[in-house]
């Protein structure tokens, strides 16, 4: 019986979506239409497609909405940059608010790597930029060849004279931990491409190359294995999409802590469109009056530019150069063998040497003609690995886009 019943309302049922169908598509092409019309000037346009345009009022209205919200997108990804005067007083400023503050903590975003030839995210040839556009990801030199930039080296700094209290940051190329920042004032959210760790007995291994060669998005084993209890290793990358829970390089409880403390946040080279969902890093539990200070360093907008008590415009390297100066110290070139990863890195060992063909850092500046991959023999003797020539992508480079884009298409089918 309710074979039959089923039977009869099929073609009922076929018949309502094609008739669903055909007037979705005849709605789409009406604004279609309209658009092409509203794109000529209005001295250009028929009176017939005055008329059809009369017709459908909300269909105009929609597109004017669109257009407005397009046109606020593409603002705010300009990049700007403050007035020289304009520059300088507000440098004065943030100079004078880290002079007096008790408890400062930073946060760190891609802004702060691309003095080291490392792309953003969200820049105009950002890496998120590039995939929403259908651009494929340029093949770069390794991000070993890159360089702790003069706001790492500042930031390292400000720590060592009590300045900083802890850096939250966003990036995974390590830099701040080759810059000298101590890892236990900081929090590296995202994960750090030298380090891959066993989650069965939480050993870390920081390696001298990109652990992320093999790995991509949830897919996070490197081929290589734990010393101590032979489980496989992971690299600490959190893609987008992915939820951290790896205790280091993480640190959310020491950059959860922080933030509870902090009477000053300065953010650095981020759009903070990630940090602004974690609570826990505004303080939002305390009263107006009591939250921390914000001050934003970043040539495009973000999210919380509103809230901040003094947004800057500007590159970090320029900016953090004359806060240091107003500040009267001295920022320290980083020098190649004096980087501390050399003393934190654990070889790999000899048998797990097929497991990588990325470049490693070595401590003889790139400009020689000497490179190698330190690695251990049977007999804990050091060997060379001639080098190939690395161009590569790095596996942490923009995974998660797709999954990201496609939560886009629906907020917008939706609406």
């Amino acid at each position: 019986m309710a074979t039959e019943l089923n039977a009869r309302k099929r073609p009922a049922r076929k018949t309502a979506r094609k008739f669903s169908l055909n007037t979705e598509n005849e709605l789409k092409a009406r604004i279609r239409q309209i658009g092409l019309i509203m794109k000529k000037s209005i001295d250009d346009r028929t009176d017939i497609e005055q008329s059809i345009m009369k017709e459908s009022p909300d269909i105009v209205e929609e597109i004017e909405r669109r257009a407005r919200y397009r046109d606020e997108r593409l603002k705010k990804l300009e990049e700007v940059e403050d007035p020289p005067a304009e520059l300088l007083a507000k440098v004065a400023l943030l100079a004078e608010a880290i002079k007096h503050a008790k408890h400062v903590v930073l946060y760190t975003g891609a802004g702060i790597s691309t003095a080291a030839s490392i792309p953003d995210y969200r820049g105009p040839n950002g890496v998120w930029t590039l995939l929403q556009k259908g651009k494929p990801l340029e093949k770069t030199n390794s991000l070993v060849d890159a360089e702790p930039t003069l706001t790492h080296m500042a930031i390292s700094t400000l720590h060592k004279v009590n300045h900083v209290k802890h850096v939250v940051s966003q990036n995974c190329d390590g830099l701040h931990l080759r810059s000298g920042l101590p890892r236990s004032a900081l929090s590296e959210v995202h994960g750090n491409m030298y380090i891959e760790v066993c989650t069965e007995c939480d050993r870390e291994y920081i390696r001298l190359f990109d652990v992320t060669e093999k790995s991509s998005f949830r897919r996070h084993t490197t081929d290589r294995y734990c010393t101590e209890c032979n489980s496989p290793l992971r690299d600490s990358i959190v893609h987008f999409g992915e939820k951290g829970n790896l205790e280091q390089p993480l640190n959310w409880e020491e950059a959860a802590e922080a933030a509870k403390q902090a009477d000053l946040i300065l953010c650095l080279g981020s759009s903070l469109k990630i940090l602004r969902k974690y609570p826990c890093l505004w303080g939002m539990h305390r009263m107006p009056h009591k939250r921390p200070k914000l001050y934003i360093i970043n040539l495009q907008w973000t999210p919380k530019d509103d809230l901040s008590t003094l947004k800057i415009n500007g590159k970090c390297d320029d900016v953090m150069k004359l806060v240091m100066e107003k500040l009267g110290l001295e920022i320290p070139q980083y020098k190649r063998d004096g980087d501390p990863i050399f003393e934190l890195a654990t070889p790999v060992p000899v048998d797990e040497l097929q497991t990588m063909m990325t470049k490693h850092l070595v401590r003889i500046f790139p400009h020689s003609n000497i490179d190698m991959k330190p690695v251990l023999n049977e007999n804990g003797k050091m060997v060379k690995i001639e080098p190939e020539v690395y161009k590569t992508v790095p596996g942490w480079f923009g995974k998660g886009c797709a999954k990201r884009i496609s939560k886009k298409r629906k907020r917008l089918k939706s609406a």
